[in-house]
């Protein structure tokens, strides 16, 4: 039996950060086979949803919206300023969702990524509060929008915060907020679940969101993923949403320079997401 699901690439594949005119982006991804785009919200000023709404209209692409949560995006910071500076940003990611036809806004919105550090106890049961009471405001400002949030677990390289789903499920569970759902991606599986199925089982129905790539963060089909574990484990929980690939161009470097690529990970960024594709409709048929 296959899997109902539908593919996705994200815009980073080729460029950062997205603007309007990312959109022209938005024909080739259609052609390729893709039927939903992954859109990275950097700069929410860069971005007329109303002429992407219509891009995606003409093209007959549905939209996934991402958050990006740098330094200055911290709802755990000790400063109460960066909280207000996300929940703003946050906001503006909803409204941009709402208006593209997006049900919910995903990424790490936690904490800053790149904040990885040995804490002692008490310092992180401060953060993990500040955490939950904010992310529960976002939940609330997410049902005013019609809207909901996947919360993103990382590796332990990129946050000390959320690792796996257990940690995620606490969290969720902590927030208490039906707007409180899940993005799981396998890059970071790989590195932090030890057992694939038991992790998308362990979130079932919060599930909302799934990205891909490689170990290596190259091209699906082409590393050490186990593969079969995550067909296993989407059946289980009877996924039927968006399977998107997630990984970054080297050409910009600010953007290589964040996630650590330091060499192209395929032969050319098209080859990356029309070869991605083919596997992964193999994958699920």
């Amino acid at each position: 039996m296959s899997l109902n699901v539908t593919f996705a690439t994200t815009t980073w594949l080729w460029t950062s950060p997205f603007t309007t005119e990312t959109t022209s982006l938005f024909s080739k991804i259609k052609e390729m086979g893709f039927d939903a785009v992954e859109i990275p919200v950097e700069d929410p000023d860069l971005i007329d949803a109303r002429k992407v709404k219509q891009a995606l209209e003409k093209q007959g692409l549905k939209p996934v919206i991402c958050g990006a949560f740098g330094p200055s995006r911290d709802l755990t910071h000790e400063d109460p300023a960066y909280h207000k500076t996300s929940l703003d940003y946050i906001r503006r990611c909803f409204q941009i969702s709402a208006e593209v036809g997006a049900r919910f806004v995903a990424g790490p919105m936690y904490s800053a990524v790149g904040k990885a550090r040995l804490l002692p106890p008490e310092k992180k049961k401060i953060e993990w509060d500040l955490a939950v009471n904010n992310l529960h405001k976002v939940c609330v400002m997410a049902a005013e929008y019609g809207q909901e949030i996947a919360l993103e677990p990382l590796n332990r390289f990129e946050t000390d915060l959320i690792n796996n789903a257990e940690d995620l499920m606490q969290l969720i569970g902590d927030i208490n907020h039906p707007a409180a759902k899940v993005l799981l991606d396998g890059f970071h599986m790989n590195i932090e679940e030890r057992n694939i199925v038991d992790a998308i089982t362990r979130v079932g129905d919060k599930l909302i969101h799934v990205q891909v790539s490689e170990n290596y963060r190259g091209t699906p089909g082409t590393g050490q993923t186990r593969w079969e574990d995550y067909r296993k484990g989407l059946e289980i929980v009877g996924y039927q949403g968006v399977v998107s690939i997630e990984s970054f161009t080297p050409e910009i470097k600010e953007l290589a320079g964040a996630v650590c690529i330091w060499r192209p990970l395929a032969e050319s960024q098209d080859a990356f997401a029309s070869e991605g594709l083919k596997f992964l409709k193999s994958w699920a048929s």
